[in-house]
Parts: structure tokens; sequence; C-alpha cells
């Protein structure tokens, strides 16, 4: 009867976790998968077609690392109720506090260009004008945003989340491509190595990769989504699951994108360059039989919107949550456009000059999108190292600061993206030091 019985708890407690799970989840999710924008895709597919399976490598550590940076949010939040730029403000005082504000607002701007270049080149292989995708998307996100509710604005929201992985089945297609490499080649690709040496192409590659994975935005939008949503200090531990799925899923569907690109385009004799997401779209339907390859086609085209579109959602959201937090406007998902009319004005005008870019005529979109990447991690130590300041900070966080060990982890990210920061940089004012020229 004791064995019975106990079975009878357990059983209940694991009931009561995933419902309370269930009810956690979406922050983490929505940021981390979000975070396979547009510009991420291109980045994922230019690596693939570029090096192969070589840097496959790199994706085993920016998981952990992506979990460890967000998590550290799903704690602020849910601890002080606040949002990452209003922790800022309180913490580092208004001088520190407009510096992280006006590098939110740049970087978010500039990615949302990318997010709706990925867009317009995804509907333009279904024929639809870039008008027409320009106007009507931004209407779609604005609308989605107007429900009132915080919970509504989720769910939608996880729904666009699943499409992201339909890369999936591209790249079980693309791995067989007659000729190609076999999944053997796959699993070497993730022991570390780098072939050729260590030139200035391939630490612009690693530092974009780097750059799409790990980005400010996504602090600032799951800390405000944490506190919007109304988590607290007893919803942390489902949190971290949360955001360690996120960072999960993201690591999968950004290792299929690069293996989809490798099989079909790096191992092609002769090997096929590409630049961004829809050329990678438009170059498998010759490689592949008639309806696989009309059929990935369209898996890419649908992949590339849903980027785009998630990314913009959430980045030109986390520019709303920030400004409102500085500027003391109500800026909640949970209020209507009459009580929050000022939060809702900044999301519309973020999404229409962004998008509009894109329409210009000769705009060097493909150059944008890859070194918006590089912009994005050259700016991430300064949002890293006040975020780790804050979660030590026990008037700001009590008991749940940071452990010695989160610490040591921590510092370390902030260091290593420090040094590979700096070694671009010397790359580029020095190709020759490295031993190969660009």
């Amino acid at each position: 009867m004791y064995w019975i019985s106990k079975t009878l708890h357990n059983l209940s407690r694991f009931r009561r976790q995933t419902v309370i799970f269930f009810a956690v989840l979406g922050p983490g999710i929505i940021t981390m998968v979000a975070d396979n924008d547009a510009g991420g895709i291109s980045t994922y597919a230019v690596t693939g077609s570029q090096f192969g399976f070589s840097l496959l490598w790199i994706l085993v550590p920016l998981v952990p690392i992506a979990y460890y940076i967000q998590e550290m949010t799903v704690r602020l939040g849910a601890v002080t109720k606040r949002g990452h730029a209003e922790a800022i403000f309180e913490g580092f005082g208004p001088f520190w506090g407009w510096f992280s504000l006006f590098d939110l607002a740049v970087v978010n701007w500039l990615t949302l260009i990318t997010e709706y270049v990925g867009m317009v080149e995804a509907m333009s292989i279904f024929g639809v004008p870039g008008w027409i995708t320009y106007l009507a998307v931004t209407a779609i996100l604005l609308g989605i945003v107007m429900t009132g509710r915080y919970w509504t604005f989720e769910k939608i929201t996880l729904v666009f989340v699943v499409f992201n992985f339909v890369y999936i089945p591209a790249a079980l297609w693309a791995m067989k491509v007659p000729g190609g490499p076999g999944w053997g080649a796959v699993g070497q690709g993730f022991i570390p190595r780098f072939e050729g040496g260590l030139t200035a192409t391939l630490i612009f590659v690693v530092l974009a990769n780097v750059g799409t994975t790990i980005t400010p935005w996504q602090i600032f939008f799951q800390q405000s989504s944490v506190v919007d949503k109304g988590l607290d200090i007893h919803d942390v531990k489902f949190g971290k699951w949360d955001t360690f799925a996120g960072s999960l899923f993201t690591g999968i569907v950004a290792a299929f994108i690069m293996i989809a690109t490798a099989a079909a385009f790096h191992f092609h004799h002769p090997p096929i360059q590409i630049q961004d997401a829809k050329q990678t779209a438009e170059a498998l339907v010759p490689l592949l039989p008639a309806g696989r390859g009309v059929l990935a086609r369209r898996l890419f085209a649908i992949g590339l919107f849903d980027a785009g579109f998630l990314g913009a959602l959430c980045i030109s959201l986390s520019t709303s949550w920030a400004l409102g937090e500085i500027f003391g406007w109500a800026h909640s998902l949970n209020k209507s456009v009459r009580d929050a009319p000022w939060f809702y004005i900044a999301y519309l005008a973020m999404l229409l000059t962004s998008g509009a870019v894109v329409l210009i005529p000769g705009a060097p979109l493909v150059t944008i999108t890859m070194y918006v990447q590089i912009v994005a991690v050259t700016l991430l130590p300064a949002a890293l190292i006040f975020l780790i300041l804050i979660l030590n900070d026990e008037g700001f966080m009590g008991k749940h600061v940071n452990t010695r060990g989160q610490n040591i982890i921590n510092w370390s990210i902030v260091a290593g993206i420090i040094v590979i920061s700096t070694v671009f940089a010397v790359s580029t004012l020095f190709p020759k030091l490295f031993g190969v020229a660009q």
C-alpha cells in the first residue's frame, strides 16, 4: 500500500509540475527560436556552403552559452519585476542607461531591416511583390500585438515557432543528393578544427555565427516578456527549463540549416557559392529530384519568412518595452492602444522605417545582413557586463544572485566574445598576420 501511495503521489506531483511548466513555457522558447531569424538563416546557410560541415562544432558551445545568458534574464525579471532597461537605469544611472538604450535601438533597427529582407525575399519566391509583403506583414505584426493580452500574443507566436523546424526535412533531402557526403562526415564536423588556417574570412564567419545566436535584443526581450507575463520567483525553475528547451531547439535547427547547405552546395562539383537564404532555396531545385527540389525550395521560403516574421515581432517589441520602461509610458501587451499609445506607436515606427529600407532600389541588403551580426556581437559584451553586475547585486537579487560557478561561466563568455571580436578587428587591419590574406 505504501508503494502504491508513493507512486500516486509522485504521479500527481509530476502532473502538477507538467501543468506549471506548460503555463510558464513561452518566453524562453520564443526568444531562442526567434533568434534563428532571417539574418541567422542566411548566416548559417552561407557558413554551410563555404565551410561544409567543418564549423558545425561552433553550435555545441553556443547552445549552453545562450542558455546561461538568457537564464539570468529569467531570474532578474522574476525577482525584480523590472525590464532590463529599467534595471540598468536604476543600477548604473542615466548615462549608462541611455548608452544601453541607444545601442539597443540602433542594433534592433538594423536587425529589423534584415528581417524584412528575409520576408520580402521569401515571398518573392511565391511571386508576391516586395511592397505588398511590406505592407501586409507590418499590418499583421501590428494586429498580433494589439490583442490587449499577453497570453494571446504568446499563443499566436508559439504557432509560428513550430514552422522553424521546416529546415529539418530539407536537410534530410539534401543529404541524399547523388555523390554527396554521408552522415559520418556530418559527425566529424562537430570536432573542432580550422580547415585552411585561421583566416580573416573564417574569423568573420565564426563571429557572425556568434552574433546571430547571442544578441542584445534577446536579453531585453526575454526579461520584459517574463515581467509582462507575470512570472515570479516560484516560476524560475520552470523558466530555466523553458530557456534550455529554446536554446536546444535553436541549435538543432541551426545545425540542420548548415547540413542542408553544406551537403547541397559545398560538396557539389564545382562548389556552389551562395550569399543568402533566398539563393539557397532557388539553388536547391536543380540538385534534387523534381518533386523534392520544388518542395525543398518552398520549405526554405516558408522557413525564411517565418524566421523574419518571428524576429521582427520580438525585436520591435524589445525596443518598445525598453522605451516604455525609460520614458515611463504604459508598456504592456495587456494594455490596449488607448491605454498605452506610445508603446504601440514606437512599435509601429520601428517596423515602418526599417521595412521601408528594403524597398530602396540598389540597397546593399546582403552586406547589411552579414554585418549586422558583427555589430551585434561587438556590442554584446557591454550588455552582458551590465547583466552580470546586476545579477551579483544583492540589493536587486537578494538570495538569487549568481553563484560562483555561474559567475565563472558568464565572465568566461564575456572574455571569449571580447577576444574573438578583438581578433577579428586585428585580422581586418592586418590580414596577413594569420598567414592568409582574407
